[in-house]
């Protein structure tokens, strides 16, 4: 009997694989993020992710110290680095706070702030179809939070869009960095300088964590590396418009998670928004990428 390997399928399908692995361990990410909030802060959190993500990386830095540290634009790291962490620290009080399904239909308006980042920072030229899908994307943005409405634009919501924002800022600054830039770098970089940026709020918060749950801490700072790699090699070997899609199936995770371990029950309002959301950023990297097959002449 012929030996089944993925390298047999085509692009798009291992690209899906990778990208169904992305939205699995970033699920299992915000869970422990949501079990573990009673008992620790977003920012001790968010101190024990980037401990354990530089502890990761380690034998990576041991194989050539100097050369992943080389850059010629600390100030753009550091600025990345910090937007990054606070990002992290608003976005883990959303997801503690919020129920998954919400908070991670909200942590899809990144998509939304890199339109207007990308013509002011990259000065890329934004169409009236960007301009116009990036409205419809807001619009559902309130639909979700209900304005008027009991609840509406609470704290942890405006986290969540803040912290989306952020991390909009940090791939902003990653497109311009890749330039001259190994990935490599940026990764090493956004690990070490986050962790240190981490400290001083963390230590506002500090407790020492059992033994349980420091497995469970480090293991969420695990999945967090393995969701980024996992999205990585995802976008890398599918074409971007084909893999986007696929990470909108962590919502899907979320709702189950949040109805199965912390008896979330979807609100009618909320999902409408967020399918709007959703519907707005597909249609944002499609056209992105039909604009890059034009571009190429090889549409």
């Amino acid at each position: 009997m012929a030996s089944f390997s993925t390298a047999q399928l085509a692009p798009n399908v291992r690209g899906a694989l990778w990208m169904l692995a992305s939205a699995a361990t970033f699920t299992a990410m915000t869970t422990l993020i949501k079990y573990l909030g009673d008992d620790y802060p977003a920012a001790l959190q968010t101190f024990y992710r980037q401990a354990a993500g530089c502890v990761v990386l380690l034998p990576l830095i041991a194989r050539n110290p100097v050369g992943v540290f080389r850059t010629s634009r600390p100030g753009i790291l550091l600025f990345r680095s910090a937007a990054g962490t606070v990002g992290m620290i608003l976005g883990f009080y959303a997801y503690q706070m919020m129920p998954l399904a919400d908070a991670n239909a909200l942590s899809f308006t990144r998509t939304l702030w890199l339109v207007p980042l990308a013509a002011l920072v990259l000065r890329e030229q934004v169409g009236p179809h960007r301009i116009g899908a990036t409205l419809a994307g807001f619009i559902g943005v309130l639909i979700m939070l209900k304005p008027g409405g009991e609840g509406a634009f609470t704290w942890p919501a405006r986290a969540a869009l803040a912290s989306a924002f952020l991390f909009a800022l940090t791939i902003t600054g990653m497109k311009i960095m890749t330039r001259d830039h190994s990935t490599t770098t940026l990764i090493v970089y956004a690990a070490v300088l986050g962790l240190a940026l981490a400290i001083p709020p963390a230590l506002f918060v500090w407790r020492w964590p059992s033994l349980p749950d420091l497995g469970l801490l480090c293991a969420m700072g695990v999945l967090g590396l393995l969701t980024q790699t996992c999205y990585i090699k995802g976008m890398a070997i599918g074409d971007a418009a084909a893999m986007a899609p696929i990470d909108y199936t962590r919502l899907i995770f979320a709702l189950v998670v949040g109805l199965a371990l912390f008896q979330e029950v979807p609100d009618l309002v909320t999902m409408t928004g967020a399918l709007v959301v959703i519907a707005s950023t597909l249609y944002i990297t499609w056209r992105e990428a039909r604009l890059g097959i034009a571009k190429t002449g090889t549409e």
